[in-house]
């Protein structure tokens, strides 16, 4: 006699959640788990959700973009595509490829000598292999491995400043002959790229092969040297000894620690002396210099903690902030203040309460992020989707996960997990109902089909069918909000009891959320309550623009890029144009520009609907601020005489008029209203924050909390323990493990906890 199926309700839609459903339901299971999904609202996604909206424009919560370090995530996608089989002549995004672009080009924003704001533009060359292709090596990332990259990354950064330096002199008539010598006059004019070197078949880790052949005995001889009776008087020696240390890094043992650090330390001594020289009068080797001193910084760091052997590795010093932790070990205040570290912060939304004054970032987090980033990142450095996030991602993985029998519960925000004791003492206790508000009814008691097309493509609405919900009309006229948690209205409830309705529960709602459903288990467990209370969220805010010029003509010259360390209220741009042709445009715009920061929170209010609507007008004030102040520092041509913006220029897609005359305040007005923005204040749409301190109290989806009970979300403790999709999807493969042991932990790439 067959088994009857194992009856798994996950809550929430986000990519944690839509990974351990896409696992448990997998072909080779045969059934043996029978998923259901309770989702509030009308789609999928999370903080990853988009809609269309008015000319089927694309509307999303902020700027997606993924890196191409996120093998687990595209992985998940491949085999997705793969599986779903759509026709090509039918769908204009029919795989992986098609879905998703290689994105190479990146920016930073800083400060010139002249005080004016200046972006520095960065190509990062390809790297070998494509996000989610094979590897031989279950897990090749070590600490070990992502110090030997660094330090290939020190030399070019090195040679890049001196090259650059050289020539500089020799333009300006002056003799290089004393700073440099003919052996660094050699080195210098040699050009390598900071490309990753692994590819499908070897590890990322895998060192190339170091300039100077010696035996590993040599090597250590070499540096004994160098360390005691070395003088690094010349860039020729400091790169030289930069190439050493590749070779003694490749060879580390715990007893050759000390010994690298006193290399390092001898290095990062004898570079700051000749390179401070160097990049003083200008502005963009400065710039290299200041990435090469964070580099020095981490990799002295490193060693100093004995990161590459310690049982933690990057965790243990999770304790510090990554500038606090990058200063400690020698990096500049000028280094640490630069908009190359400014943007790791903006990538990442690391300030307390949403106070740039505030930076919050967990030096191991940052760290091993940085690392992954920078040094394996496959294909490109950023990947950006072909439409929206929810065209591109939810809505393949819904189609997918409906044709292998999940079923989808709209509408249910879920109000409470109530918990019972184990019926067998000493045992974890026993999730043994969960209570929802049911938002809203379906005509007939039919499924809700949540997708529209466009153009083939299905894809996710801005706002619900309410023509397939009893009461809809109500519902709209009334401005139910079927997107909030502190919405109050509903058209029931609904209790789930174990044995009956379910047997095992995947939380993978927001960590924002869990103080409004998870009473009991805070009351009843430590290891929870320290959890979700310690845990740190922040509201953002983001505005799209669609304009009737080009790029070019609003003044950027440097590309389709994406940017970073700029100012307040908006520190991240990017270039969005070629989304253009995915919408539904009868007259298409020229170009569409994506912005997205912090928001502030307010402690005066507390959170409600009231103060949703509240920080949304803010965002309305601060997007008109941004416009009339900053925006001329990388559009120089949007603005008008007088420094404002050109409000004209602005597509409304109600009016999608020709008219380039100048506009009148209130049709200035109008013409920015037309365009989209939003604020992320909902418990379930905060960016959850890795801060400093609190990634200890994160919980495993492989702990047991409640018997029946595993979670899911970038807020677990994942193996990458920050808020991205690649960390997400790390934590539903977790909990899918956690139900049915399938997949194996080795085959997490990166993840490495014990």
């Amino acid at each position: 006699m067959k088994d009857a199926p194992i009856r798994v309700a996950v809550i929430g839609g986000g990519c944690a959640a839509m990974t351990t459903a896409f696992e448990l339901s997998r072909p080779e299971h045969h059934g043996r788990y029978q998923v259901t999904v309770y989702q509030m609202g009308w789609r999928l996604g999370g903080k990853g959700a988009s809609g269309r909206g008015p000319a089927g424009r694309i509307e999303e919560h902020g700027l997606h973009l993924w890196l191409g370090f996120y093998e687990n995530a595209f992985r998940l996608m491949r085999e997705c595509y793969e599986e779903l089989g759509r026709d090509p002549r039918r769908c204009p995004i029919s795989n992986w490829r098609e879905a998703f672009k290689p994105d190479p080009q990146v920016a930073v924003v800083d400060r010139a000598r002249t005080g004016h704001w200046k972006p520095w533009l960065a190509c990062f060359p390809p790297g070998a292999g494509e996000p989610g292709d094979g590897l031989i090596d279950n897990n090749p990332f070590s600490v070990r491995g992502y110090l030997v990259r660094s330090a290939q990354l020190l030399v070019e950064l090195l040679r890049s400043v001196a090259k650059a330096a050289r020539h500089n002199r020799d333009a300006q008539g002056q003799s290089t002959t004393p700073r440099y010598g003919r052996r660094d006059h050699d080195a210098a004019a040699r050009t390598h790229h900071p490309a990753p070197h692994h590819s499908a078949q070897s590890a990322p880790h895998a060192p190339r092969s170091a300039p100077i052949a010696l035996a590993i005995g040599g090597v250590f001889e070499a540096v004994d040297r160098l360390v005691k009776y070395g003088q690094l008087a010349t860039v020729a020696a400091v790169l030289e000894a930069s190439e050493l240390l590749i070779q003694l890094l490749s060879a580390l043992d715990p007893t050759h620690e000390s010994l690298a650090m006193r290399l390092v330390d001898t290095l990062a001594a004898a570079a700051r002396s000749q390179m401070d020289l160097l990049v003083e009068e200008d502005d963009e080797l400065r710039l290299l210099w200041q990435v090469a001193d964070v580099v020095l910084a981490a990799m002295r760091g490193s060693l100093f903690c004995g990161l590459a052997f310690h049982p933690e590795g990057f965790d243990a010093i999770n304790h510090y902030d990554y500038r606090q932790w990058l200063g400690m070990h020698g990096a500049s205040q000028r280094s640490l203040q630069s908009g190359f570290v400014r943007g790791i912060y903006d990538l990442v939304f690391a300030f307390d309460k949403g106070d740039h004054r505030r930076p919050s970032l967990a030096a191991g987090v940052a760290l091993r992020g940085a690392m992954r980033m920078f040094m394996t990142y496959r294909g490109a450095l950023f990947w950006k989707m072909t439409a929206g996030m929810g065209d591109v991602v939810f809505a393949p993985l819904y189609e997918l996960l409906k044709r292998r029998g999940v079923k989808f519960e709209f509408f249910h925000r879920l109000k409470d997990v109530s918990v019972a004791d184990s019926e067998i003492r000493g045992q974890p206790p026993l999730v043994d109902a969960l209570h929802f508000d049911v938002q809203a009814t379906i005509v007939g008691d039919a499924d809700y089909q949540p997708l529209v097309d466009y153009g083939g493509l299905p894809c996710w609405p801005s706002s619900p069918d309410y023509q397939q919900l009893v009461n809809g009309a109500q519902l709209l006229q009334e401005g139910v909000r079927l997107e909030s948690c502190h919405e109050t209205r509903t058209a029931g409830s609904t209790t789930l009891r174990v044995g009956d309705d379910f047997d095992l529960v995947v939380l993978g709602v927001s960590v924002g959320v869990l103080p409004y459903v998870s009473g009991q288990l805070m009351a009843r467990n430590e290891r929870w309550r320290n959890m979700v209370t310690r845990a740190t969220t922040v509201a953002t805010q983001a505005f799209q623009l669609w304009m009737r010029e080009d790029m070019q003509q609003l003044g950027w010259s440097g590309g389709p890029v994406s940017l970073s360390g700029f100012v307040t209220p908006f520190d991240t741009w990017a270039d969005m144009s070629d989304l253009i042709g995915s919408e539904a445009w009868h007259r298409a715009p020229r170009s569409l520009a994506y912005f997205c920061s912090v928001l502030p929170d307010r402690d005066e209010m507390p959170p409600s609907i009231a103060e949703d609507i509240q920080q949304t007008n803010i965002v309305r004030h601060n997007v008109e601020y941004f416009l009339d102040h900053h925006i001329g520092d990388i559009w120089p041509h949007a603005t008008q005489r007088d420094g404002t913006f050109r409000y004209q220029i602005l597509v409304d897609p109600q009016r999608q008029s020709d008219s380039s005359e100048q506009a009148a305040p209130e049709a200035a007005a109008a013409a920015l209203d037309s365009q989209y923005w939003t604020a992320n204040t909902d418990p379930s749409a905060r960016y959850v924050l890795s801060a400093p301190g609190t990634i200890r109290y994160r919980i495993s989806p492989l702990e047991l909390i409640c018997d029946n009970l595993t979670i899911a979300g970038d807020w677990t403790e994942s193996g990458l323990d920050s808020g991205c999709v690649e960390s997400a999807v790390m934590s539903g493969l977790l909990a899918a493990h956690a139900i049915s042991e399938h997949p194996p932990l080795h085959h997490i790439i990166g993840y490495d906890h014990p």
